[in-house]
């Protein structure tokens, strides 16, 4: 399905970027369906959704998937350190204003979920119904080494080849299941090229306010001998439960949200629908089939 391109700018007039797919009209009530709003992960950027997007489109739901500041075709910041969900959540802000959206569904992946568990502290009613797609209040610190791991580290090569390969050996253990095709569709989600070389599609200083927590971590560690705990994202996770219908989407082999932490999770947002893929790991595509049944029932009851 084809879409458009949304531009908008920060508060502080970084340009970027968004893939606004029209909603394909099946009934006479789907003007009043609330738009949806995707937001990926970490070292991702919105052609994650472009599965997804036109499904949901075809539901008769406007579908804007971001592209987060330093990825894709939004500028990458200045001030690396400014590479964190608040600013994230911040620019989200600014695009309701500019595609002149007072409401939403939305659906974020990893880090995609925590930007939307922080807009519920800055704009909670912007959030109609949220899907958590493999993220949550608590995260494995198995995944999270992993992903810290290699986000920011290798980020060109030379031939297409190589590049399928890079994403096979970071991604693997999520898909186990995939074979050539689908890591070379994966690939495309991830480079872009440039000069006749295949380069990611993210800036590698979005690392740089990982590295200075890890040293800050480590400094507390050595000056204490008492590890530094980790934000309690709770509030934000229950203060987006609250009054609205919610979606946890867990991958059956994730190492980022584990069996225990979805446990805890469902304890304390009891009303929240759930759905595991098995076989997939950090993190769904969503359109996998127990994602997408697990998406569809939560828009027959979203605004």
């Amino acid at each position: 399905m084809s879409f458009t391109d949304f531009f908008w700018t920060s508060h502080e007039g970084l340009p970027l970027h968004a893939r606004d797919y029209a909603p394909v009209s099946v009934s006479s009530g789907d003007s009043q369906k609330l738009p949806v709003i995707c937001i990926h992960g970490l070292t991702r950027n919105a052609r994650d959704f472009e599965g997804l997007a036109p499904r949901i489109a075809a539901t008769g739901r406007r579908v804007l998937a971001v592209d987060v500041r330093g990825r894709g075709l939004s500028a990458r910041d200045p001030n690396p350190m400014n590479y964190h969900p608040g600013t994230y959540a911040a620019d989200i802000v600014s695009l309701l204003a500019a595609a002149g959206i007072e409401r939403a569904v939305f659906v974020g992946t990893s880090m995609g979920g925590l930007i939307t568990m922080v807009l519920t502290s800055i704009r909670p009613h912007a959030i109609a119904a949220a899907v958590l797609n493999d993220v949550g209040p608590e995260l494995s610190p198995v995944g999270l080494a992993r992903i810290a791991g290699y986000t920011g580290m290798a980020n060109r090569f030379e031939t297409w080849d190589d590049a399928v390969a890079y994403a096979k050996a970071i991604n693997q253990a999520a898909f186990p299941a995939y074979g050539p095709e689908d890591w070379d569709t994966f690939a495309r989600r991830l480079f872009d090229e440039n000069d006749g070389e295949y380069i990611l599609a993210y800036d590698p200083d979005i690392s740089a306010p990982i590295k200075a927590a890890a040293e800050a971590a480590a400094k507390t560690q050595a000056e204490s001998g008492a590890a530094l705990a980790p934000p309690d994202m709770y509030p934000l996770f229950r203060g987006l439960a609250k009054d609205r219908p919610l979606l946890l989407v867990r991958g059956g082999i994730s190492d980022l949200i584990d069996a225990g932490i979805a446990d805890r999770m469902r304890a304390a947002a009891p009303h929240m629908a759930y759905v595991e893929v098995p076989g997939v790991g950090h993190a769904p595509m969503l359109t996998e089939p127990q994602a997408w049944a697990g998406i569809e029932n939560l828009l027959e009851t979203a605004p």
